[in-house]
């Protein structure tokens, strides 16, 4: 069961476990128009036997409500909103995003660079020249999710979409691509829970934040980096965490083999150790 804080004019739907005096984690989910806490919340709880773990939908996903607007700089006030809210005004948190959500870790760890103590990334990108990149791997892995197509990929999901129901057809075919081991089964029933929002998307993919780049500014991030990423990862390809991991100050690089753009939940046990260990030092 999830609980709700109203955060700059939005009722916000988020979990939260762990001791109440421990750090707090944070987790910013992947998925722009359709992503929701759920996946991280599950794949970061173990962690909550030494901190705690927040996960939380963005306005406009999942159960939170659709209050506009819609762009990467209301979502990160959000996320700062957040952290005053389950911590004191100085108390730095743990933000630990993968995806769209590793966008918006970089996002905050930019503007917020005093508010986070340690920045973990997992299987994203600096900028959105990515897209190109999975572009070029998906004309090699079609086989994989004959329903889906490149056309798909570019004008949908890199795009627009006329509609919600659209949007979840075009999410279940090119569920394949992202794991190395596909269940069709639990890719049809996570579709059919999972809440699309093609405006909340659009407007995330609109000219003022698509093109978005943080490529100058990652130097300036201060916190300690752990950048995670699956070697198999499609549409977050490794060579964009291996340039995170090369321009913020002291980022370690995780590379997992045999994982995919789900690294967390595939080699979830691995991931975590590996953050713990990060972590604790």
């Amino acid at each position: 069961m999830v609980d709700y804080v109203e955060v700059n004019g939005a009722l916000i739907a988020y979990r939260i476990t762990g001791p109440k005096d421990a750090p707090l984690f944070i987790t910013l989910h992947g998925g722009r128009g359709f992503g929701d806490h759920r996946s991280d919340f599950r794949a970061y709880q173990p962690l909550s036997d030494e901190f705690r773990v927040l996960s939380f939908d963005y306005r406009g996903h999942g159960q939170s409500s659709p209050t506009k607007p819609y762009t990467f700089d209301q979502i990160v006030d959000d996320v700062e909103s957040i952290r005053r809210h389950f911590s004191s005004e100085d108390e730095g948190a743990i933000i630990c995003g993968g995806s769209f959500g590793g966008f918006l870790a970089q996002h905050y760890a930019i503007k917020y660079p005093d508010k986070v103590r340690y920045l973990i990334l997992r299987g994203t990108a600096p900028s959105y020249h990515q897209e190109e990149d999975a572009i070029k791997i998906l004309e090699q892995r079609i086989h994989k999710a004959p329903s889906f197509s490149v056309e798909m990929l570019r004008d949908k999901v890199f795009g627009r979409f006329e509609s919600d129901l659209e949007f979840r057809l075009v999410h279940l075919a090119m569920s394949p691509l992202y794991s190395e081991k596909f269940d069709a089964n639990a890719a049809l029933k996570s579709c059919l829970e999972n809440v699309y929002n093609a405006e909340s998307h659009n407007d995330l993919y609109s000219d003022q934040e698509k093109y978005f780049d943080y490529r100058q500014d990652l130097p300036k991030v201060t916190a300690k980096t752990l950048v995670v990423v699956g070697k198999n990862d499609w549409i977050c390809p490794p060579e964009h965490s291996e340039f995170i991991a090369s321009r913020i100050p002291k980022a370690e690089l995780f590379v997992v083999e045999n994982a995919n753009h789900a690294v967390h939940l595939e080699k979830n046990k691995e991931v975590l150790a590996k953050i713990r260990e990060f972590l604790r030092r």
